[in-house]
């Protein structure tokens, strides 16, 4: 049986998870974070994929990420796993994959499950116990997103954006997002989104543009059960 097409549309964000083989460590010294990125950022130049957020854990990666096009999502992750694993068997005199299979992903849309997806993402280290707060992990977008310091990486969402008017103010907004942690509902939902390549979506946009696809991607389906969060917008994540 065929598997189902990747749901990615362009302009639209993506939550992408890309894990080590059977959970090995992709990366062993501080250098091959720093390679993985300089990676990353050439290659998401090179196919027009803008990068909101990320964060390299020790076995996998998250990625939140808009094409440019359809096939680019695809294309940079080919690629850039395809150098990184060069460089790692290398380094590290070995052979063989390092990737587990197909990177999994899930679509986000709409102020609430953007500005979600940029937590859950940067809170990892702090729901896998390594830090007690994302500001003491090295490896995230955390310190670019809340104002300590740039990264040419990075481009800013428009959701993101839409926190305050003036750079300063969204940094303290953003920071304040992460004055508590994210409810488990929500993490649920999200992983479970991403793992099942169903989309984080509201239902207006679910039916405008996703119900069409839904004979061709075989993600004509609802996304996870989530509850409604306010008038007017149908039902989306609790943040």
């Amino acid at each position: 049986m065929p598997r189902p097409l990747r749901l990615i549309l362009p302009g639209v964000a993506v939550h992408v998870i890309q894990r080590g083989n059977n959970r090995v460590a992709c990366f062993r010294q501080d250098s091959d974070y720093l390679v993985y990125l300089s990676h990353f950022h050439e290659l998401a130049e090179k196919h027009e994929c803008a990068v909101h957020a990320y964060c390299l854990m020790t076995n996998h990666v998250h990625l939140l990420l808009t094409p440019g096009a359809a096939r680019v999502c695809a294309a940079l992750m080919r690629d850039l796993g395809r150098r990184y694993v060069q460089y790692f068997n290398r380094r590290y005199e070995r052979s063989g994959t390092l990737w587990e299979g197909r990177f999994r992903s899930c679509i986000t849309e709409s102020a609430r499950y953007v500005i979600a997806c940029y937590r859950y993402i940067e809170s990892n280290p702090v729901r896998a116990g390594m830090v007690e707060h994302p500001m003491a992990y090295r490896w995230s977008s955390y310190a670019v997103n809340s104002g300590m310091r740039g990264d040419r990486l990075v481009t800013p969402h428009v959701e993101y954006l839409a926190l305050s008017v003036s750079g300063e103010a969204r940094h303290s907004a953003y920071r304040g997002l992460f004055e508590r942690g994210q409810e488990p509902s929500v993490v649920a939902a999200i992983r479970d989104a991403t793992n099942g390549g169903y989309p984080l979506a509201s239902d207006a946009f679910k039916a405008s543009v996703l119900t069409p696809l839904g004979a061709r991607t075989g993600r004509g389906k609802p996304g996870p059960k989530v509850s409604p969060a306010g008038s007017g917008r149908g039902k989306e994540l609790r943040l």
